[in-house]
């Protein structure tokens, strides 16, 4: 007598994960390659107890929240309180691919600074540097 098979895991696509955007239904595909691949959670039940509100969660719902999930750097209770809404895995093909690929592009954009803002930046602190340098010689 063996052990019995483990069920098979429910694999969701990114258009159903996709419907889960609302304090109703929210759902979220956090993991990457490095730790067990993408996995679906649905949060909609956690969202009041999150530590950082639902609002957080909320404008990641229905797509891949992995980046800012990992980015936050969530302890390992968190991890664990995560693991206790699984659901299912995320189904990858090529379509689903190209359209995570595209959504984490304007992720990026969209919190990336442009280079020349940088520079711009960078300019401006090195001139006031420069200022009072001038000024603390000419007291």
């Amino acid at each position: 007598m063996g052990e019995p098979e483990p069920a098979a895991k429910k694999e969701y696509t990114l258009d159903e994960i996709s419907k889960h955007t609302t304090s109703k239904s929210c759902w979220l595909i956090i993991g990457n390659a490095t730790n067990g691949g993408p996995k679906v959670y649905d949060v909609t039940g956690y969202l009041d107890d999150h530590p950082g509100g639902a609002e957080v969660m909320l404008d990641v719902a229905g797509q891949d929240a992995d980046e800012f999930f990992e980015d936050i750097g969530h302890s390992k209770e968190a991890r664990e309180e995560l693991a206790k809404h699984y659901i299912g895995d995320f189904y990858l093909d090529e379509a689903a691919k190209k359209a995570l690929a595209e959504q984490a592009e304007k992720q990026k954009s969209a919190v990336q600074k442009s280079p020349a803002t940088t520079l711009l930046v960078v300019l401006v602190a090195v001139m006031a540097i420069l200022y009072g340098v001038y000024q603390a010689q000419n007291s």
